[in-house]
């Protein structure tokens, strides 16, 4: 049944939690979204590592169910509305930084670390451009022919290995797509009633591994938050997973987990003092990860300023701070450095901090992107009929 956090998830997690005002790590050497599709790949040639949730080795099949936004604390504060959830076995395992849909499902595919691949968050500055990454564009429009996403992030999915993935079929052949499920065969889906489908049909071929995806909670919390909407979407979810496990043939197992968790923002996005917007040159991250790139020879009197004005909300790093407390991994290359902001205003309270040019952000409820436990902590779970 859905357990309490594991105990990898609990204590070996570099930086602890939240406790003492540090920011919660992910556990990049153990139980991470990052490590999960190699475990799962390897689970009949090496020892399963002890997060992984009963059952899963020695399976003849396995489907990898990813449901966006899908916290382990929101989850299991919602146990009774989710009885099929609520019955696999499992706990937490930690998402990776920033808590964001871009980075965590490139880690996810490729098995390796924001640091490692590159896709280190939502909005990405390329000199003096920002990339959106899910949409894979910049203020001047689609970003595919200048940044092609293969050359941007190279590493294929699934440990090289060729394996169906079902997910929207609108998402076939997007930037984002490529960048981090490239080469993939995409059996697209366009009502949720045929995921499960679609995930049979796969089985029935003899798929040792399928991977399918799912965003409607993610949709939901951020229009309406983590109330009756989000609710009625849980509810529906569950509804899924009960449809996915029917169409397991013996010896197949389910896997669910998610990429990253979620929390209620009410209140509009903090617009920065004017003393900081003033040494910002450009803006990237997202609203509760946001990078702030500066001057050369700025870095730290904007940082001690931020400390200043934000510190009572905010875990305030410089871009060499993260990077030596390996918030996203292992020290990255020089060009995958250069994508970081030089100062990083990182939430711990349920602020958002505003960027002038992506008022897109302005109509989000719930968000993500911050270290907090509810948005690092996501499910690991598995289960048969």
């Amino acid at each position: 049944m859905l357990g309490r956090m594991t105990p990898a998830a609990r204590s070996e997690i570099p930086g602890g939690s939240e406790r003492g005002g540090q920011p919660m790590l992910p556990d990049y050497g153990g139980a991470c979204l990052s490590n999960v599709v190699p475990a799962l790949l390897h689970r009949n040639h090496a020892p399963v590592p002890a997060w992984l949730p009963a059952g899963v080795a020695g399976a003849e099949q396995v489907v990898l169910l990813v449901l966006d936004g899908l916290g382990f604390e929101q989850l299991s504060e919602r146990r009774a509305l989710a009885p099929a959830l609520a019955g696999l076995v499992g706990g937490a395992i930690t998402s990776v930084a920033p808590t964001t849909t871009a980075a965590a499902l490139t880690s996810l595919a490729t098995g390796r670390t924001p640091s490692q691949h590159g896709i280190v968050g939502y909005r990405i500055a390329l000199g003096h451009n920002v990339l959106n990454v899910l949409r894979w564009s910049t203020p001047t429009g689609d970003a595919r022919t200048r940044f092609p996403p293969t050359d941007f992030q190279p590493i294929p999915p699934f440990l090289g290995e060729h394996h169906p993935v079902v997910s929207r079929a609108e998402f076939a052949q997007t930037g984002f797509t490529d960048a981090h499920l490239a080469g993939v065969r995409l059996e697209g889906w366009r009502v949720v009633s045929s995921l499960p489908v679609e995930v049979g049909a796969e089985l029935a071929k003899g798929e040792s591994f399928v991977y399918a995806y799912y965003d409607g909670i993610d949709k939901v919390a951020h229009e309406k938050g983590l109330g009756d909407h989000y609710d009625a979407e849980l509810r529906a979810v569950d509804h899924l997973v009960e449809d996915v496990l029917a169409v397991l043939p013996p010896g197949a197992v389910l896997v669910v987990t998610a990429d990253h968790g979620q929390i209620e923002v009410r209140t509009p996005p903090i617009v920065l003092d004017a003393s900081v917007v003033d040494e910002v040159v450009l803006f990237s991250g997202e609203g509760r990860f946001r990078w702030l790139h500066v001057e050369a020879g700025r870095r730290e009197i904007v940082a001690a300023r931020c400390h200043d004005l934000y510190g009572d909300v905010a875990w305030v790093r410089t871009r060499d701070e993260i990077v030596a407390e390996q918030w996203l991994g292992p020290v990255p290359t020089s060009e995958i450095e250069r994508r970081l902001g030089d100062v990083a205003l990182v939430a711990r309270e349920p602020v958002a901090f505003f960027d002038p040019s992506d008022t897109g952000e302005l109509r989000l409820i719930a968000r993500h992107g911050s270290l907090t436990s509810a948005e690092l902590l996501i499910p690991l779970l598995a289960g048969t009929p």
